[in-house]
């Protein structure tokens, strides 16, 4: 018996004796012939419907739609309120509740007014008037920068430990702080930050709460402030 590598070849030389002009279709001339033949068809007619099963697993890898949850599968709604670390923690008496044109209004009760500054220190306030020794209400040197004298901030050189932030609040808007008063609050070994009164309140309120009375101290004048007339209300 021929092998079928060779009756295919028998086969493909007759149908080209027969010419491009022979249209009848000649049979097979072996049964090991055509089972190769058949073989080879249903190989190559199978191609296509494997690439296409291929195709059709493989896509749903990039199926990007979310899956339907079943009815009462639904996540519980966040509560944002316990996500409050602060919400359980005591507001410092020093707290500013209001911040008004001639003083300020604190969490304890306690009020200062009459046009004073306040200074917030280790959980006490004074009332401060940084611009009685200049003899005139101003707060501003000669070259429009924010500048008060040494001495009006004493009391933190009494301090021990010493806060490590000063909050300044300059009042209803913020201005350059003098680089002889900003060498002055380095020397005591505190940062500064500087913003307009009712800013500097906001995050003393903030930072006094979270990181206690001790740690950060606050120097701010009224919102009120005029320079050479004082606060005004």
């Amino acid at each position: 018996m021929a092998s079928p590598l060779r009756a295919c070849r028998q086969f493909a030389s007759s149908i080209l004796r027969q010419g491009p002009q022979s249209s009848r279709r000649l049979p097979l001339p072996t049964t090991t012939a055509n089972a190769a033949y058949r073989h080879a068809t249903i190989r190559t007619a199978a191609t296509p419907k494997a690439v296409t099963s291929l195709s059709s697993s493989s896509s749903r890898f990039f199926h990007t739609s979310a899956p339907r949850r079943a009815d009462g599968d639904q996540p519980p709604p966040t509560d944002f309120g316990a996500l409050d670390v602060l919400g359980n923690t005591p507001v410092p008496s020093t707290a500013i509740d209001v911040c008004m044109s001639d003083g300020f209004h604190l969490n304890s009760g306690a009020r200062v007014l009459d046009g004073a500054g306040v200074l917030l220190v280790g959980g006490e306030a004074f009332s401060w008037r940084p611009w009685v020794s200049r003899g005139e209400k101003r707060l501003l040197n000669a070259k429009g920068q924010w500048e008060v004298p040494n001495d009006s901030l004493g009391l933190l050189g009494l301090l021990w430990p010493r806060p490590d932030l000063l909050i300044l609040g300059l009042g209803p808007e913020i201005r350059p702080i003098s680089p002889e008063l900003r060498r002055h609050i380095s020397s005591l070994g505190m940062r500064v930050e500087v913003l307009d009164t009712r800013n500097a309140a906001a995050q003393f309120n903030l930072l006094a709460t979270e990181r206690g009375v001790n740690d950060v101290a606050a120097a701010m004048i009224p919102i009120g402030w005029k320079e050479g007339v004082g606060a005004v209300w």
